[in-house]
């Protein structure tokens, strides 16, 4: 980092700073006890930025980063848990003129800090919004998505601080499903007598071959093959394989179908047995569900003398999916400006983080008129 970027960029300025600790503070999803350190941190740090500290609650065994209203008019989502385990991204911080890079800096530790600053100087902001961070949106939101619903079915106005498309908010979602499938044969020999086995890899590769069938662009319907694995030793017909699906459409018939599909599926080896686990995770975020919040953002962004923000339907699921099936009024992407989301070159664009805050501050009071 230059000495430049030092003095405008570096620990003197509270936002990045704040920013900084969270993302040195790794919290992969799976990881309860850093779950529960990074909320922690957060609740200091939001001490520090509105004076008053966040509660700590403990949801379906996850811990919640809860400040602000129960009963919230405008409820804030946001997620402190990433993907990356620790030690798995080098180096932690680093600051390079306009980028800085980290893990869970853009999805999406940046963008939490973002809405604490936002609630800054607005009047009696406690009573009428909430920010929530949940630790377990990167592996589903099985614990937080009964409050996320609960909260949003209840509020008018959901704000999700998910990353941006390039600064653009986003009005759309494709929804998702997880399955794992599991293949029980026969092991035998692989030299002496094959034959006498149930190949559970042969039987899996059948499946994947497949599986592209089911796909529809029309709807951007895929079914991706992810994790898989089979066997246990190199001479012998592996009586076990194991294959992950991820499957993504923006329309709930088209999950229904796949889902349906893939819960039906026969075995092509005879004595072959087919197991499926997993089912429909999230459903569609529509833009029928942001359409009239997006058009008041833009509102308020000329208002405060900034360029339209533009927006896109996009293929990746959060919680704001949750809240738009409990009928809330959703607007995603409010988040970071960067790129990168779990991948090794995640990035942020440090001249946009103030910008952004200063939106979602005009946004919600304007919220709250």
């Amino acid at each position: 980092m230059t000495s430049e970027n030092a003095t405008k960029y570096g620990r003197l300025d509270p936002m990045l700073a704040a920013i900084e600790a969270l993302v040195r503070c790794e919290s992969p999803s799976d990881d309860l006890a850093a779950c529960k350190n990074v909320v922690q941190l957060a609740s200091d740090i939001a001490t520090r930025v509105l004076g008053t500290p966040a509660q700590i609650k403990e949801v379906e065994g996850r811990p919640v980063f809860w400040w602000g209203s129960e009963t919230p008019e405008v409820l804030i989502l946001a997620h402190l848990d990433t993907v990356w385990p620790h030690g798995s991204y080098s180096p932690l911080w680093e600051i390079s003129g306009d980028v800085v890079r980290g893990p869970g800096v853009f999805d999406m530790k940046a963008g939490f800090v973002q809405a604490l600053y936002a609630l800054k100087g607005i009047e009696k902001v406690e009573n009428s919004v909430a920010l929530i961070a949940t630790t377990d949106e990167e592996t589903g939101s099985f614990a937080s998505r009964a409050l996320i619903k609960d909260l949003s079915s209840k509020s008018k106005a959901v704000l999700v601080l998910e990353a941006s498309l390039d600064g653009k908010v986003k009005t759309g979602r494709k929804g998702t499903a997880m399955y794992k499938i599991a293949i029980h044969g026969l092991a035998s020999h692989a030299g002496l007598e094959p034959e006498k086995g149930i190949n559970a890899t042969t039987e899996i590769a059948h499946i994947v071959l497949g599986l592209s069938s089911l796909e529809n662009s029309k709807y951007g319907t895929t079914v991706v093959p992810t994790l898989m694995n089979s066997g246990n030793s190199a001479n012998t017909v592996p009586d076990l394989a194991v294959l992950e699906i991820d499957a993504r459409s923006f329309e709930e018939s088209e999950l229904k179908r796949v889902d349906a599909a893939i819960k039906s599926l026969k075995p092509k080896l005879e004595g072959a047995r087919i197991e499926v686990t997993g089912g429909l995770n999230r459903p569609p975020l529509a833009p029928s569900s942001t359409s009239a919040l997006y058009q008041r953002i833009e509102k308020v962004a000329k208002e405060i003398g900034m360029a339209p923000l533009g927006s896109a339907e996009v293929g990746g699921a959060s919680d704001g999916n949750f809240a738009a099936a409990a009928g809330a009024q959703v607007l995603d992407g409010l988040g970071a400006v960067g790129g990168g989301a779990h991948a090794a070159n995640e990035w942020v664009s440090l001249k946009t983080i103030e910008e952004r805050s200063a939106l979602l501050h005009a946004f919600i009071k304007d919220l709250l008129k």
